[in-house]
């Protein structure tokens, strides 16, 4: 009996330390996502689509304000992948934001497994797959941070929750995308508009199809849901309604809101937003949840229409008449700018902490650097057909950005992308912003080309102080709302028009800046920021180089080939995890 004594506290000391060691502290929260090519017709036209776990979309990833995030992905397509996480900040760790300045590719067959925190951090989010224009093909998925309990929300907790993804949609895969491009054609107009990988509802037979699935989403009368909607498209600003429903505004991005109603919203490429919809019609019949084209020929894109329908649990009928209205400000310029600048934060609301959003006084801090940053339509450099910032078409470094530093890898990019637009020929470089940690800096997007751009930067959320038409100069800072503006990681740049954004450069690491309209992406319209801390010497301010790191370019020779993949050792390590704590349960049972 000594010996079993022995052997007891021996198991259930050794199961305690592996607890403590893998599990004190934040909660661990683990994923799996196979990526692979399925067979879907969307629109009624077979194609070829990126399915994650077989769905399209892919699943809904659920977690709670700082859990350590493990995401075990597999690459089962036939090109390279890297899987991307925009608005999660990726606290001291740009090694797992999943672009291609930042981290080698998960080559075909292969796996990578990312680990992150999402310290302080709660909202609607989505991820996708970022490199080869592959988001037109799929490969996306919400993900959603839900804040702590000890954290009370802003307002009553809501009946249940709805995620919806929108996004203009291609039948043609994304590689004829991409060979369109590479040819020095445009996009063009979508085939359609998507709702949760689905196409419209029939609401006339003439403009759809018959044979076509839609998308139904089931509610009870009188019930308040969280509505969480994505814009994962390729280029499409989209307006989103719910016929006969307000769309109550709580949340983007990862900042709560004031709260006050819309009948719709613009919601623009990369975008997400968060709504409460209260259930408060008479269900004499099914409604509309619409998803249409904005800042378009509206005559020309009527096809381009994403419908599903808003189905009661004691509906009456089916929905049928005419679609609610969009906005109608064809002759009214000022409407898509009065909105974007009505949104703003709830100062007093706790977001993933306890105080309150608006302690950070950014309107008072002093500005260290500016830049601007400006876009114009497509130009031609060395016979091909390139995006620019600053004229500047980025190329990729060979080797990523912090492996080249950490390893000493000679020139394989440049410091000195300008701050203004420079009175020069365009061309093709690996030029990076040399950002100062600590700074606080304000970048002006300047948009002076033909269509609405998104702008997006990793790792951070940034103000958006000032928006307007023209020209942007020095004076238009009088307009900035220093007060409450909304704090988000993805915001609009109308066509002929600028936005002015703060940003706090406290997130050592190489962030990518970058339009999320894939077709300008794709053609080099991007940066990256390159923000290090030279007190740090002991890995304070930024995480060390992963273990599992993948390496390439100047580098390649130091990349094992795979063998055993990185989710399975994960579910060895579980397995092993279990069988500790079932022996230990036994051996204490039979003393």
């Amino acid at each position: 009996m000594a010996l079993l004594s022995a052997l007891r506290r021996a198991c259930i000391c050794n199961a305690l330390i592996f607890f403590t060691v893998c599990f004190a502290g934040d909660r661990f929260v683990n994923f799996e996502l196979e990526y692979t090519y399925v067979t879907k017709s969307p629109l009624g036209v077979p194609q070829q689509v990126i399915a994650v776990n077989g769905q399209f979309p892919g699943p809904v990833l659920n977690v709670t304000t700082n859990d350590n995030v493990v995401v075990s992905v597999r690459n089962r397509l036939d090109e390279d992948l890297l899987v991307t996480w925009p608005g999660i900040h990726m606290w001291r760790s740009s090694w797992q934001d999943g672009v291609q300045g930042t981290n080698c590719p998960i080559h075909a067959k292969w796996n990578w497994t990312y680990q992150f925190q999402v310290k302080d951090q709660i909202g609607s989010f989505f991820y996708f797959p970022s490199l080869l224009m592959q988001r037109a093909s799929g490969g996306f998925g919400s993900f959603i941070i839900t804040n702590r309990p000890v954290i009370s929300l802003p307002f009553g907790f809501p009946d249940g929750d709805i995620v919806v993804l929108i996004g203009d949609w291609y039948t043609k895969s994304h590689k004829a995308l991409r060979e369109d491009l590479d040819n020095g054609k445009e996009l063009g107009m979508p085939d359609g508009v998507l709702i949760n990988g689905k196409g419209p509802y029939r609401y006339n037979s003439s403009l759809v199809p018959d044979g076509i699935d839609h998308e139904t989403i089931n509610v009870d009368p009188g019930k308040t849901y969280r509505v969480r909607v994505h814009n994962v498209g390729a280029s499409t600003c989209l307006n989103f309604r719910i016929q006969n429903h307000n769309l109550l505004l709580a949340e983007t991005e990862g900042t709560y809101t004031s709260q006050q109603n819309y009948t719709s919203v613009d919601i623009h490429v990369g975008q997400s937003y968060t709504f409460l919809v209260t259930m408060d019609q008479n269900a004499s019949s099914d409604y509309y949840v619409v998803a249409s084209p904005r800042l378009v020929n509206q005559s020309l894109w009527e096809k381009v229409t994403g419908v599903a329908v808003l189905h009661y649990s004691n509906s009456k009928g089916k929905a049928s008449g005419p679609l609610p209205d969009p906005p109608n400000d064809v002759y009214d310029t000022s409407y898509v700018i009065n909105q974007a600048l009505s949104i703003r934060q709830n100062v007093s609301a706790s977001g993933a902490r306890p105080n309150p959003q608006g302690s950070f006084h950014y309107g008072s801090v002093n500005v260290t650097d500016v830049y601007i940053l400006k876009s114009v339509p497509p130009v031609t450099i060395d016979r091909k057909r390139r995006a620019t910032y600053n004229g500047i078409s980025f190329v990729y470094p060979d080797t990523p950005v912090r492996l080249s530093d950490i390893y000493h890898v000679p020139g394989d990019y440049k410091l000195d992308f300008p701050n203004k637009p420079m009175n020069r020929p365009p061309k093709m470089d690996k030029s990076l912003i040399n950002g100062t940690y600590k700074g606080f800096i304000e970048i002006v997007l300047q948009n002076n080309d033909t269509v609405v751009q998104s702008f997006h930067m990793d790792g951070y959320s940034f103000f958006v102080v000032g928006m307007g038409y023209g020209e942007w100069t020095e004076n238009n800072r009088g307009s900035y709302n220093r007060w409450d503006a909304i704090s988000r990681c993805t915001t609009q740049v109308f066509a002929g028009g600028w936005t002015a954004i703060l940003i706090s450069l406290d997130n050592v690491g190489v962030w990518n800046l970058r339009t999320e309209n894939l077709d300008r992406w794709y053609l080099g319209q991007e940066t990256y920021m390159r923000i290090i801390n030279p007190e740090d010497t002991s890995n304070k301010t930024e995480n060390p180089v992963p273990d599992n790191v993948l390496y390439c370019g100047a580098l390649a020779s130091m990349q094992k080939q795979q063998k055993t993949s990185s989710a399975d050792v994960h579910g060895s390590l579980n397995l092993m995890l279990s069988l500790m704590l079932l022996l230990a349960a036994i051996i204490y049972n039979l003393h």
